[in-house]
């Protein structure tokens, strides 16, 4: 069954160009030209995917995404024309999966789709050890749930994979470039610069569950999971 794609962006010619490029690759794409017709539309039928700019008027994009990662771990790529720090980050402490900044090809747009559900999908051969774990945190990869402590924590697809490697190698080192191979894949298009704000994600999450697992910073180097005790 194709994968059905919003697409909500108030400028037609973006919204035109993307959907037939879509459109050719075999989704199924809807398109709002505001945020609160988009959200109405998932709450009675939900997407596979969410492309969000994030100026429109009214309801902005990142408010859009506020409420529907407030219902649901759908994956969002945000995109917009401002390539401001402060914006890209709050994308995706908002839950965002990715962030692109206008002009973009569709092409590229395309490849971070695909690389958001190739990892969402799941991975056949990484499923045969089901539970992972380190200090107070579980990861069950069937269920695709984190338990913190015995209590199930939201994460979002990204964060998730990344937590996982951790957990899964935990007191192993990982360069910013390995991270970005893992996690974004290799034809990631892009800098280094969203690992420190997904793990400034996760470590925001595991500090407000209380747990003992940290994310330790290896200067000049990359990151690694430590015990609260190192």
């Amino acid at each position: 069954m194709a994968r059905k794609i919003f697409i909500v962006d108030d400028e037609k010619r973006i919204r035109d160009l993307i959907r037939a490029y879509l459109e050719k690759e075999g989704y199924l794409v809807m398109d709002f030209d505001n945020a609160d017709s988009a959200y109405s539309s998932f709450i009675s039928s939900p997407c596979d995917m969410l492309i969000v700019d994030v100026m429109m008027p009214g309801t902005n994009g990142l408010d859009l995404c506020r409420k529907i990662r407030a219902r649901s771990n759908v994956p969002i790529i945000i995109v917009s024309a401002r390539d401001e720090e402060i914006d890209r980050i709050l994308g995706l402490e908002l839950g965002s999966d990715d962030y692109i900044s206008k002009p973009f090809s569709p092409r590229e747009l395309l490849i971070r789709m695909k690389n958001i559900f190739r990892r969402t999908d799941g991975d056949d051969s990484a499923a045969n050890k089901e539970i992972h774990s380190f200090e107070d945190v579980e990861i069950n990869i069937p269920f695709h749930t984190v338990s913190i402590n015995g209590t199930e924590v939201n994460f979002t697809a990204k964060e998730f994979d990344l937590l996982l490697l951790f957990v899964s190698n935990p007191r192993r080192a990982f360069s910013r470039e390995q991270l970005i191979d893992r996690i974004w894949g290799y034809e990631y298009i892009g800098d280094v610069r969203p690992v420190d704000d997904l793990v400034k994600r996760i470590r925001r999450k595991l500090r407000d569950s209380g747990s003992s697992m940290e994310i330790a910073t290896v200067w000049g180097y990359g990151y690694k999971a430590a015990g609260g005790s190192e």
